[in-house]
């Protein structure tokens, strides 16, 4: 096969050397090599800021067309919101634990996305953005989540570099059973004790409680879901599984949360007063980043926005969902 040494150009590509520690990622730069050699590649070193770096980019002569990010959730969610910014569209090589947003889009591997890219297969999707207080708002790609999984997150962020994601995750999980406990939070002049809010993008799984991967690519609304505080810390934690077969086996288990425990909704926007909980816990996720708040409480507010980022996928807006993912 004959290379096109033009494949590329105009695409910037940054990759995030910590995405993905846990797994056996191959280097990607031989790959890209390959298949886009005219594409601009630049390595994140310690310290370095993805939004400095896209901007510096922006401002070349010419400056990239598209931009591409090799890393996880967390990385790919800050990229999008720079595409954004820019007017750009948005590659994702896969590098993370988990992906939700590049397996959302059909995107498995890195092969995948650099398919998409040489055939141009391009799609406007639906995303979020999440506002605190008064801060600058933030682009959602999967999920928002209040409670228990900030909570997870930051326990599983203190043992990641000695434990590995699994098994620090499993530590995290332990100790969330141990010390968890609600939290307070308001919305239209109702107050109630949650142990958890999860807000997706696009109306998802009525099968899942943590809605943490989207399911569809062009609706705007937000599922939301408030896990009240009426059952045991175990059921609380045991909510927290996101994975189709976990959830069938606790659910068959019956560890999950009655259904009554779950009030669901699905909003063009919603707008949460969140108070500090009895762990001294005040924090929120988003697409997997932790944002820790000081004070007493925050306002959290999210908007789903129609057709906000363009992305090169290989699943259609469009194309139907399957069976086990129907959201009626």
């Amino acid at each position: 096969m004959t290379t096109d040494t033009l494949a590329g150009r105009g695409l910037l590509i940054v990759l995030n050397p910590k995405s993905g520690r846990d797994r056996l990622h191959d280097d990607p730069r031989p790959l890209i090599a390959r298949r886009v050699p005219g594409a601009t590649v630049h390595t994140l070193a310690d310290g370095e800021d993805l939004v400095d770096v896209v901007d510096a980019a922006m401002s070349d002569d010419p400056a990239p067309a598209a931009v591409a990010m090799h890393g996880g959730d967390g990385s790919v969610s800050t990229m999008a919101h720079m595409a954004r910014r820019h007017g750009i569209p948005l590659l994702v090589l896969p590098a993370g634990t988990f992906n939700h947003f590049s397996r959302a889009i059909g995107i498995e591997t890195i092969d995948d996305a650099l398919e998409a890219y040489v055939a141009d297969r391009r799609n406007r999707v639906a995303v979020a953005e999440v506002r605190a207080d008064d801060d600058e708002p933030i682009t959602v790609l999967d999920a928002v989540t209040l409670g228990l999984h900030p909570g997870f997150v930051a326990e599983r962020r203190r043992r990641v570099d000695r434990l590995g994601t699994w098994i620090g995750g499993a530590v995290a999980a332990w100790r969330e059973l141990r010390g968890a406990s609600p939290i307070r939070v308001g919305r239209d002049g109702r107050r109630a004790d949650v142990w958890s809010v999860f807000v997706s993008v696009g109306a998802n799984s009525r099968a899942r409680i943590a809605t943490l991967q989207r399911i569809t690519l062009d609706d705007d609304r937000l599922d939301v879901r408030f896990h009240h505080a009426r059952g045991s810390r175990l059921r609380a934690v045991a909510s927290l599984a996101f994975g189709r077969k976990t959830t069938a086996v606790l659910r068959f288990t019956r560890m999950l949360p009655p259904e009554s425990d779950i009030e669901r909704m699905l909003l063009p926007e919603v707008d949460i007063t969140v108070r500090r909980g009895a762990d001294g816990n005040l924090s929120f996720v988003h697409d997997g980043e932790l944002e820790q708040r000081d004070g007493d409480a925050f306002r959290l507010r999210v908007t789903g926005l129609p057709a906000a980022l363009e992305v090169f996928a290989l699943r259609q807006p469009h194309e139907n969902r399957p069976a086990e993912d129907e959201t009626s």
